[in-house]
């Protein structure tokens, strides 16, 4: 993905066995894995992120979630810290009813309570899994999000078109937290891809029940930012809204097509969306 460090020659000359796809420029997060997406010939696809160590059964565990439970279109990983092998990062992504995305379990120290298959919003990009039959009907990762929140959208879309994500527990990553990414750039595109999910997928029936928890949590980030404004990443974050805000007109465009694509109802959607309190 037109890296400047040594990484290319690294995999070249440690990894020789490994297909090496090369960017020209650097089509972020999203972009990278679409082209690899493209160059993989497999009926699932795996992404994993270059800071992270996989189990041995990684593989085999993810391909069994998907044999075990037809009607899901992703599968997502039991991440665990790489330094700290006994506290998680994710058992499975969240996605609040205020546009707020989460990792479940995230900091909890692992002592088997997240030990069971079962049905999540989202797989986090780091390593996800997905079916390539519903990729090449939902369509691949939405290059305008660059990086950050491309797993969400495709979840988002995914979900309304009736393809669940399964949380796999034996399939297990170790995940070294932004060891090439984070910072002001991380955050600036948080701020800007929160909205944007809520621009382009968030379905129309939710935004009328939960306009005001919305609203309220995107001027709680403002109001988070303008207190740290001192730091870059809080500026970033600011400059992140404005982008989306801006970006609208964008994401509208794609609106129509991702709503239209949904065949689950109401209520699948309440289940799936994790409740925040919204009585102030």
């Amino acid at each position: 993905n037109a890296s400047r460090d040594d990484s290319l020659d690294l995999v070249r000359r440690e990894y020789s066995e490994v297909r090496v796809l090369s960017l020209a420029e650097n089509r972020g997060f999203a972009g990278a894995c679409n082209a690899g997406i493209n160059a993989a010939m497999g009926a699932i696809v795996a992404l994993l992120n270059n800071d992270t160590e996989a189990d041995p059964r990684w593989l085999e565990e993810v391909v069994a979630a998907f044999d075990h439970h037809s009607d899901a279109g992703l599968v997502a990983s039991k991440m665990l810290l790489f330094d700290r092998r006994d506290t998680f990062h994710t058992a499975g992504d969240l996605y609040g009813v205020n546009g707020v995305p989460g990792n479940r379990g995230v900091w909890e120290t692992d002592e088997g309570q997240y030990d069971e298959e079962e049905y999540v919003f989202s797989a986090c990009g780091g390593s996800a899994a997905y079916r390539r039959s519903m990729l090449q009907k939902i369509g691949p990762l939405d290059e305008d999000f660059f990086y950050s929140c491309e797993d969400l959208d495709l979840a988002w879309r995914a979900q309304l078109a009736g393809y669940r994500c399964i949380y796999a527990p034996r399939a297990v990553v170790y995940h070294k937290l932004s060891a090439t990414g984070g910072g002001p750039t991380a955050s600036f595109h948080d701020g800007r891809n929160f909205i944007y999910l809520l621009v382009k997928d968030y379905p129309g029936d939710l935004w009328r029940s939960h306009w005001k928890a919305i609203l309220r949590a995107q001027l709680r980030i403002t109001a988070e930012a303008l207190r740290a404004w001192r730091g870059a990443a809080a500026r970033a974050r600011l400059r992140g809204q404005l982008a989306g805000l801006l970006g609208m007109p964008k994401m509208l465009r794609k609106r129509a097509q991702v709503q239209r694509s949904r065949i689950v109802d109401r209520a699948y959607l309440d289940r799936m969306l994790s409740a925040v309190d919204e009585s102030g």
